[in-house]
């Protein structure tokens, strides 16, 4: 099967102060195309950290990763920017989404990046609209909509330009139960029935078990479940 993401022996550091402190400590990771990866672990353990590696919003300090058949770590800051663009879908706990703008509007942006005419980019913002159950709220402004709803639309944003590759940071954290379950069986079609590639960074176990395959980072290193629970046994 292809592997749409390739990560060996990645390193990364912060700076606090004076001190560099290691987050990540040689990750190895592979992940294949048309999967569903759950990332698991407590605040602090370094899962948020290997998601923006993953989506090119970081760098490593050590090590290669290769995303979508690119190897991101060797990209300028600008070649990153086009990529990401092309490839990555974001999907935040808190939405970011534009408060003066409507739902379609919100969903349109990053198809101003590209060369899409002005009437192909309403019919890809039509479509992602749908594929998400909101064409009747297009008009309608965050603060007009629930929860779950700006959550629909930030969904709709992310795969409005058919990336290759969803990235999602504890994207039901800010939901209800009942709301959350909504959003991930949303994330479940996206994968099974559209065939995209979802990594999900959630400490919830229930949000979890929607995904194909779960991996635990545990103080900046990577383990299954099964590690994972004989460590805590």
């Amino acid at each position: 099967m292809t592997s749409i993401v390739s990560i060996k022996n990645v390193v990364k550091r912060y700076t606090r102060g004076k001190q560099k402190v290691e987050v990540l400590h040689g990750i190895d990771l592979g992940v294949a195309a048309g999967e569903f990866l759950a990332l698991m672990g407590p605040s602090g353990s370094g899962k948020t950290t290997l998601l923006n590696l993953i989506g090119g919003l970081d760098r490593p300090d050590q090590g290669e990763v290769e995303v979508a058949g690119q190897r991101i770590d060797r990209l300028s800051s600008g070649q990153l920017a086009k990529w990401r663009a092309r490839h990555i879908g974001f999907i935040f706990q808190f939405y970011n989404l534009l408060p003066v703008l409507s739902a379609e509007r919100n969903v349109e942006v990053p198809l101003l990046l590209t060369n899409l005419s002005r009437s192909q980019r309403k019919k890809n913002v039509a479509a992602a609209l749908a594929v998400v159950g909101l064409s009747d709220r297009a008009k309608h402004k965050p603060a007009e909509l629930s929860g779950g709803q700006q959550q629909r639309v930030a969904i709709a944003r992310a795969i409005v330009a058919d990336p290759t590759l969803l990235v999602c940071d504890e994207p039901t954290g800010d939901l209800d139960r009942e709301t959350a379950e909504e959003i991930l069986e949303l994330l479940q079609i996206l994968n099974r029935q559209h065939g995209k590639t979802i990594i999900m960074v959630t400490h919830d176990s229930r949000a979890a078990d929607h995904a194909s395959r779960r991996l635990y980072v545990d103080k900046g290193r990577l383990t299954s479940g099964e590690e994972a629970q004989h460590a805590a046994a």
